[in-house]
């Protein structure tokens, strides 16, 4: 029997607002790459590489794409003796809401490909008939 959309729709509103601040052992990650059974390689904003697991209420739910982003409680699964650095216990639905918030890791900021400073001026015209004639 499939779940009730109520609790489908549930998990999708939770995933869409931030919440106002993290707890201490919480961290946002992106998802590098799926490994299976609810397991994902995850890059976090310091450059090192966990394997963490998709929490109980996600699964069948909410499906990751590479290069999305999550909430990771890295303490929760520290009492266990494996691989996994984590548990993955949010899903960043509204990525630009999200963005807004104090504790987003600056390293995980999208920069501009032209910005105010640069040099480029972005992706220019060929020269015109009438110019390459002055030359």
């Amino acid at each position: 029997m499939p779940k009730p959309k109520r609790n489908i729709n549930a998990v999708a509103e939770a995933t869409m607002t931030p919440p106002e601040s993290l707890p201490e052992h919480h961290l946002i990650a992106r998802l590098k790459q799926a490994a299976g059974k609810n397991l994902y390689y995850l890059d976090t904003a310091a450059g090192t590489t966990i394997l963490a697991e998709l929490n109980q209420v996600f699964r069948s739910t909410i499906w990751l794409r590479r290069g999305s982003y999550v909430v990771v409680n890295t303490n929760s699964l520290a009492d266990r003796d494996n691989k996994l650095g984590g548990e993955i216990v949010n899903v960043v639905g509204d990525e630009k809401a999200w963005r807004k918030m104090v504790y987003w890791p600056k390293e995980f900021v999208k920069k501009s490909s032209y910005d105010a400073d640069s040099d480029d001026e972005g992706p220019q015209m060929p020269p015109s008939d009438s110019e390459e004639d002055e030359r």
